[in-house]
């Protein structure tokens, strides 16, 4: 029997658009014009006469950051899952992203190492790579260029009800703007749980997976074409305390306006280089990638960003929410960004709010199927990266885990060997990873038992 959760997934993950767009909405409002509330935004355009986007931060063009987006200066690569939903709702969006200057790397172009070992490749899928504000700026643009879709600057103070306990509002200082439906876009940070715990409403459980990562970022001039790179896109993945300053994430990646983004990740108080001259060194002990990448001239500054913990809100479960209210992106999960889930995580989550808005809701109720479609999102995401982070803490402070928790580890450790040398494991492991496939898959006892003999 199929796996509800699997079902739903599989669905979820479809490319075609909806058959039918009921209109449903005068006016529907998104909190947060990052990607994920620009995606929702999209969906939310297909529903309503006018969608007004809520943004504090001044929307540069590409390539700046932006204050509200502080990882935005780190490593960020849109993984198939994330592809196939950005071509869904922005049909060309890819296209237009390679002749700005994004990268689309096939998988030949793509390397993944463990403890200094390349995984066997398997598969045929692409990675779009380019910045994060590049990225995103290619997504604003174009969900920007619909007639009824509208930013509003400001910061969003709070909601206002109505006594049947719906949403009819947000506040925006000491002003109101009307509103049929709201979407929470505003990130980690949110403060929709208070918004409404204020008024009345339950907040959702907020579950903490402490991390303490140190991104350490750098850019360098590139002077050979994107296309003619042998490796555009490499990571490492290293065991904790095997490489100097406990080295645990490495990546290089080549980005618009011709050059390369390197990153290095640890964990803890402990950056893995404080100087473009330590940066560069670190890389000297990493495969011949990174030291190549780190050879031009830097063109900007080494940037830093720390993480204390991923956040999972769980909105499932609540008794006594409002009506025309919910919440995409990280103001739902935020995760270790070791697998790079966040924005393949936000495009379906635009996917579960067009599966909850063309079959018939009722609005007048909280969003329970709009919530239970997400948690099976963010659940797949969340396997992988907050369980990796738990097997850690486990280890850090001696707990022991369940035994069938410990099966599991097991069981993905040896998956995880198996792409060494194995390619059809290969392809079934960056699957799942890329948000292409359910983690249920990765249970399969006939791929484990091939992981296994692969292994070794």
């Amino acid at each position: 029997m199929i796996d509800p959760s699997v079902e739903t997934f599989n669905r979820l993950i479809r490319t075609e658009l909806p058959a039918r767009t009921p209109r449903l909405f005068d006016t529907a409002c998104v909190l947060g014009g990052s990607i994920a509330g620009l995606l929702a935004a999209r969906v939310l355009a297909d529903h309503a006469r006018s969608v007004v986007i809520i943004e504090r931060d001044e929307l540069e063009p590409s390539g700046q950051s932006r204050a509200g987006v502080p990882q935005d200066r780190h490593g960020h690569a849109l993984l198939p899952g994330g592809l196939k939903q950005l071509e869904r709702w922005l049909p060309g969006v890819v296209d237009e992203a390679q002749a700005l200057g994004g990268h689309l790397a096939p998988i030949e172009q793509q390397t993944v190492y463990y403890d200094g070992r390349p995984r066997a490749q398997g598969g045929d899928a692409k990675l779009l790579l380019g910045s994060r504000p590049f990225l995103e700026a290619r997504i604003r643009d174009r969900v920007l260029a619909l007639p009824n879709v509208s930013v509003l600057p400001g910061l969003a103070t709070g909601l206002s009800y109505t006594d049947d306990g719906r949403v009819d509002g947000v506040q925006l200082g000491s002003a109101q703007v009307s509103a049929d439906f709201v979407v929470d876009a505003m990130g980690r940070a949110s403060r929709l749980s208070t918004w409404v715990e204020e008024a009345g409403y339950q907040r959702p459980v907020l579950v903490r997976m402490p991390t303490g990562i140190h991104y350490v970022t750098a850019h360098f001039e590139r002077t050979e074409s994107a296309d003619s790179i042998e490796q555009a896109c490499v990571l490492g993945l290293f065991a904790p305390r095997t490489m100097p300053a406990d080295l645990t994430v490495a990546s290089a990646c080549v980005i618009e306006d011709d050059q390369w983004q390197v990153m290095m990740m640890t964990y803890e108080d402990n950056p893995a280089a404080r100087s473009v001259e330590a940066f560069r060194s670190a890389c000297r002990d990493l495969p011949p990638i990174f030291q190549k990448a780190t050879t031009g001239e830097l063109t900007r500054g080494l940037e830093t960003y720390h993480q204390a913990d991923s956040r999972h809100r769980d909105f499932t479960g609540l008794t006594h929410f409002p009506a025309g209210l919910v919440a995409v992106g990280d103001a739902v999960a935020s995760f270790n960004p070791i697998y790079g889930q966040g924005i393949s995580s936000a495009a379906l989550h635009a996917s579960c709010l067009s599966e909850y808005l063309t079959t018939d809701p009722d609005l007048t109720t909280p969003a329970t199927d709009f919530f239970a479609h997400q948690k099976v999102i963010t659940d797949a995401a969340w396997t992988l990266s907050a369980g990796a982070d738990a097997a850690r803490h486990d280890a850090i402070t001696g707990t022991q885990a369940p035994a069938e928790v410990e099966r599991q580890r097991w069981a993905l450790n040896q998956i995880i060997q198996a792409t060494l040398t194995d390619p059809g494991v290969t392809e079934v492991f960056a699957a799942v990873t890329a948000m292409d496939a359910h983690p249920a898959t990765l249970a399969d006892p006939a791929l484990l038992e091939r992981a296994v003999a692969a292994a070794g």
